[in-house]
């Protein structure tokens, strides 16, 4: 890929700074991250060391790797930015033979992490249904909740210090 292997600096429209919010709340810009789109038909265990074969709705990794299925054939993986150039050549080879789409969306999204006691109540005013209307039993999307809202975040969590997996 070339545009991966010529990278330019990252400039992240939130800044750097942190912002207490009040008692039990922090609210901050995300670090950078390598995200990508892949789209796959067929059968496949694995690619780079991540399960494919997870169920719809679910998210598998770590706190620095991670991948989450979207769809019967589509998956958002996620890593440190400066794994991007080795993530995408290691799921090419993995996947060498099969048709499949690899498609660089680090760009498209702002991170801010919220943390703390009050990060329900804060992430709950980011979802337009509420994270527990979002979901119906096994972890399916409500049929009326949007993937995106119109006025509001779309909203993606993930588990990280001081959320639990």
């Amino acid at each position: 890929m070339l545009e991966a292997r010529y990278r330019t600096a990252r400039a992240l429209p939130l800044g750097r700074t942190e912002a207490p919010a009040g008692a039990g709340l922090l609210i901050r810009p995300a670090e950078a991250e390598a995200r990508f789109s892949l789209r796959l038909r067929g059968p496949r265990t694995s690619a780079a060391g991540f399960p494919l074969d997870r169920p719809i709705n679910t998210l598998s990794g770590d706190e620095t790797r991670w991948i989450a299925r979207l769809g019967p054939d589509e998956w958002l993986i996620g890593a440190p930015e400066t794994d991007a150039d080795i993530l995408a050549a290691a799921v090419s080879t993995d996947l060498a033979g099969r048709t499949h789409a690899l498609v660089d969306v680090s760009h498209r999204n702002v991170g801010i992490d919220v943390r703390g006691d009050a990060a329900a109540i804060a992430f709950n005013a980011s979802c337009p249904l509420g994270p527990r209307r979002r979901r119906l039993p096994g972890g399916q999307r409500h049929p009326h909740a949007p993937r995106q809202g119109r006025d509001r975040a779309d909203p993606s969590p993930r588990p990280g210090p001081d959320i639990p997996g």
